[in-house]
């Protein structure tokens, strides 16, 4: 579904992403992991298109994106849900949803609000009247319908109540369970093993680890190193 093939991407002189790969396949959670500054953001933004990277390349279900405008790398099928959520502030739930909702694919509008009932019961109200729990699951539920095959989550715990985290942990894997491939991620360990079938652990812009999710959580000295726990 998605191939990262050795991605080298900078800002003006800084070289951030040094060699990165990765792969996430069909129906596959895959947990994107470091400390902050490790380059996860980068990644994600070399594979949406919003950083050109210098060397290597970024293929979606066979086709090679690297280097072309988001628009084009949405149109091939790769969905973000970004940092920070993102909405439009000024505009009302449903008018958050439509706006990017593709008109074939498994995912509508109804189907988005049976998975969040909450912006159903908002959906007349404006993004700002939205708690930071109801707008991470707007980025979620605007991503979804543009029918993704492969969606792409960049920290959708960051910022939110335990408890919230806790339910946008059960989405995310929900999401996984419907068959859709997703590249996460995420700061919040404990949330991002429960969900992810695999991991790779980036450091200083570099993958230096690379294994399964029940692995990495039995292993101490690789957490202690990387990721600070």
């Amino acid at each position: 579904m998605l191939i990262v093939d050795g991605i080298h991407t900078y800002y003006g002189d800084s070289h951030v992403l040094q060699g990165v790969s990765l792969e996430v396949r069909a129906g596959e959670l895959v947990a994107l992991l470091g400390r902050n500054g490790a380059g996860k953001t980068t990644t994600l933004s070399s594979i949406i298109g919003f950083l050109r990277p210098r060397a290597g390349s970024v293929t979606v279900l066979g086709r090679d994106m690297t280097g072309k405008p988001p628009h084009a790398i949405a149109g091939a099928g790769v969905g973000l849900v970004p940092q920070g959520r993102r909405i439009f502030a000024p505009l009302s739930v449903r008018e958050n949803l439509v706006f990017a909702a593709r008109p074939s694919g498994p995912w509508t509008l109804s189907r988005v609000y049976e998975l969040f009932p909450r912006l159903m019961e908002r959906q007349h109200l404006r993004g700002t009247s939205l708690s930071g729990g109801e707008q991470q699951m707007l980025a979620i539920g605007r991503a979804l319908l543009m029918n993704p095959s492969v969606l792409l989550m960049d920290e959708p715990s960051e910022g939110l109540a335990p408890l919230i985290v806790r339910d946008i942990g059960r989405i995310i894997g929900e999401l996984k369970q419907s068959g859709m491939a997703i590249l996460l991620a995420e700061q919040n360990l404990a949330m991002a093993l429960s969900v992810a079938d695999r991991c790779y652990v980036l450091n200083k812009g570099q993958v230096v680890a690379e294994t399964s999710a029940s692995s990495l959580r039995a292993d101490e000295d690789l957490k202690h190193r990387f990721l600070g726990v």
